[in-house]
């Protein structure tokens, strides 16, 4: 079993599309409005945002946390928590082995929150 499709809240498809565009370095796959339904791919698994999806809590990884959130600061984007080391990954079972996960929020152009992940050699 895989992961197919997540759904996130987007009131404004415009603004949605903007943003998500920005963030991810890449064009939608798919728009269909209406219903209001906006689609990206994120290496195999679809990110939905549509207009009558519940707000959820995404977690997305990017290669460079410190670089994107500054990034993300300066186009204007709410950072909800700056970046902060979770995770030391020791034995593989969550992560790669002998890498320390960091993570940090923001606010998408929608209002959800959304987690960005990052990993670095332990002790880096």
């Amino acid at each position: 079993m895989r992961l197919v499709q997540v759904a996130q809240r987007a009131v404004d498809l415009d603004r949605a599309s903007a943003f998500y565009s920005r963030l991810l370095g890449s064009e939608p796959s798919g728009r269909f409005d209406p219903p209001g339904l906006l689609f990206f791919d994120l290496d195999g698994v679809r990110l939905l945002l549509d207009r009558g999806a519940p707000s959820s809590l995404i977690y997305l990884d990017v290669a460079d946390l410190r670089l994107s959130v500054e990034e993300l600061r300066a186009s204007g984007t709410k950072i909800i928590q700056e970046p902060q080391l979770v995770y030391s990954h020791v034995d593989g079972s969550l992560g790669p082995a002998g890498t320390d996960e960091w993570m940090a929020f923001i606010k998408d152009s929608e209002g959800n929150t959304v987690g960005l992940v990052g990993r670095e050699a332990s002790g880096a």
